[in-house]
Parts: C-alpha cells; structure tokens; sequence
C-alpha cells in the first residue's frame, strides 16, 4: 500500500490545505471554463473519451490514453483503437470497445454535435441523466458524466471517486467511502457534499478538486 492512502484528512488539515491550494484549484477551474466556451466538437469528443479512459483507471492514465489515440479517434475501428491503447491502458479492448459504441451512438443521435447537444438542456440533472442513465453512451455512470462535464466548464457537479469517497468518510460527511450504488444514492451524496461545503466556507467545485488532491496530493483534471 502506497504511503498517500494511509493520510488521515481533518477539518483542520483541509483548511489549512485550501489555504495553499486554492489559487492553484482556482486556476485549473479556469481551464475547463476555457474548453468549455472554446472547444469544438472533436475536443469536447476527446473530454468524455478522457473519462472513459480514467474509470477503473487513473487521471495519468487517462491522459495518456488520449494522447495516444487523439489522431484518429473520430474514425478508426474497435481495433485500431484497441492497437493504439496496448500497452497504455489495463483495459485496451474494453476502452476501445466502448468509445466506438458511444461514438456511433453521438452520430446517430447528434451527429457528434456535442457543443449544440450540450446546449439544448435547460436542466442540469438531465444533462447529466443523458450521459449517466443512457445505456447508449457506454462506459460512464453518474461519476464519469459529472467528471466530463466539470472538465468541460460545467460547475454544481461532485465527482465521487474513491478517493473523494474517502475524505468525505473521514470528514464525517458520509457514513461510508464506498461508492454510491444508484442514482438516487449518488444525489443524496452529493447533496450532503454541497451542504459541508456551505458549512465551511469553501466554493463547492473548488472542494471537489481539494478533496481530490488530499489524497492524490496532485490538483488534476
């Protein structure tokens, strides 16, 4: 076991951590606004293949997958894409397989317009919902459609990773670190995450990342 995951997180710690980070988590928060009012399809495209990527995974390995697929992720083959991801993803044929299914099924339903997609829900729980509890967009769950919507500029979302998981159960947040079984679940969760952030005085998008870095000690995407 790592030395990162035997860290304790406190009130106290988390504070004193916002303190230090905050510029830093303020910063990257910039950067997704940017991809969100600047980006075009292909790059908003890349986003949700970088959160399919990083479920079961990690962030690293998340960006490395992308990097390694960027150049022909809109046109090739279950496997050309499962060529390219060997030997940097653990799972290079279930990655590939499901980005090729979502990829078909965003052509089918917006013609990959994710940008005009994106913009014609006036709620965003059914944003979210669309990405979630669809079956056709394979590969992401309710943790996965908040991490590509926050990465996209979108604010009001928790990405409940373990690791988020964690400090929250340390916290006293939750009663538990393991992961949400349903939708329901993971909006009661979030709910209680919006409410401490009010308690303590810290932006809620902004502890999403804090909490994250706590345990990772790195202030990510």
């Amino acid at each position: 076991m790592k030395l990162k995951f035997l860290i304790m997180v406190s009130l106290e710690s988390l504070l004193s951590s916002y303190e230090k980070l905050q510029s830093s988590i303020r910063e990257r928060l910039a950067e997704f606004a940017t991809v969100g009012r600047e980006a075009d399809d292909k790059r908003l495209f890349e986003e949700l293949a970088y959160c399919i990527f990083t479920a079961g995974a990690s962030a690293r390995m998340g960006l490395k997958s992308v990097a390694a697929v960027k150049d022909i992720l809109l046109e090739a083959t279950v496997e050309q894409l499962e060529a390219a991801l060997r030997g940097v993803h653990r799972y290079p044929r279930a990655r590939a397989d499901y980005l090729v299914r979502t990829r078909s099924y965003l052509v089918e339903d917006c013609g990959l317009g994710l940008r005009q997609k994106l913009e014609s829900f006036s709620d965003a729980q059914a944003c979210r919902d669309y990405f979630a509890a669809n079956k056709q967009v394979v590969g992401v769950g309710y943790k996965e459609a908040s991490h590509f919507l926050r990465n996209i500029g979108k604010r009001g979302y928790a990405i409940l990773d373990r690791h988020v998981l964690r400090c929250l159960s340390e916290l006293g947040v939750v009663s538990t670190p393991q992961p949400p079984a349903n939708r329901s679940r993971y909006l009661e969760i979030e709910q209680l995450m919006k409410r401490f952030a009010e308690q303590v005085g810290i932006d809620f998008d902004e502890l999403d990342l804090l909490l994250w870095s706590q345990i990772t000690g790195e202030v990510l995407k």
